[in-house]
């Protein structure tokens, strides 16, 4: 299983950007997808996570109203919608997977794949 992600870039405040994760080795249809941020000098904290089949999302308190996480199924990708970006939005995203839904789907450890990261930087 690899997790690519990409998108990620400099933007000012109350700009949008929109993170792509592709995946490819199997099937993700009965995957959990996960979308986890680090800033500088922080622990990884949850974003959003959602069942591939589903096409629901759960999203954190930070980010509610403010980023939609999506999928398609044809290019084995899901998405991460950024919009109205505030500097505390600056960190490394990352993608993650695990084979079947999790009730812990907030936790890191909960996920066996991850893709490499890719910077957000919010400038004010």
């Amino acid at each position: 299983v690899q997790l690519q992600a990409s998108g990620g870039g400099l933007v000012q405040a109350g700009g949008s950007l929109r993170l792509s994760c592709a995946a490819s080795g199997r099937s993700f249809s009965n995957h959990a997808m996960g979308w986890f941020r680090q800033a500088p000098g922080k622990e990884r904290e949850f974003v959003a996570a959602g069942r591939w089949s589903a096409g629901w999302w759960y999203y954190s308190d930070s980010v509610k109203g403010r980023f939609t996480a999506s999928r398609d199924n044809a290019k084995n990708t899901v998405y991460l919608q950024m919009n109205s970006l505030k500097p505390e939005d600056t960190a490394v995203y990352y993608c993650a997977a695990r084979s079947g839904w999790t009730v812990n789907y907030y936790s890191e450890y909960e996920y066996d794949y991850w893709g490499q990261g890719t910077l957000v930087t919010v400038s004010s």
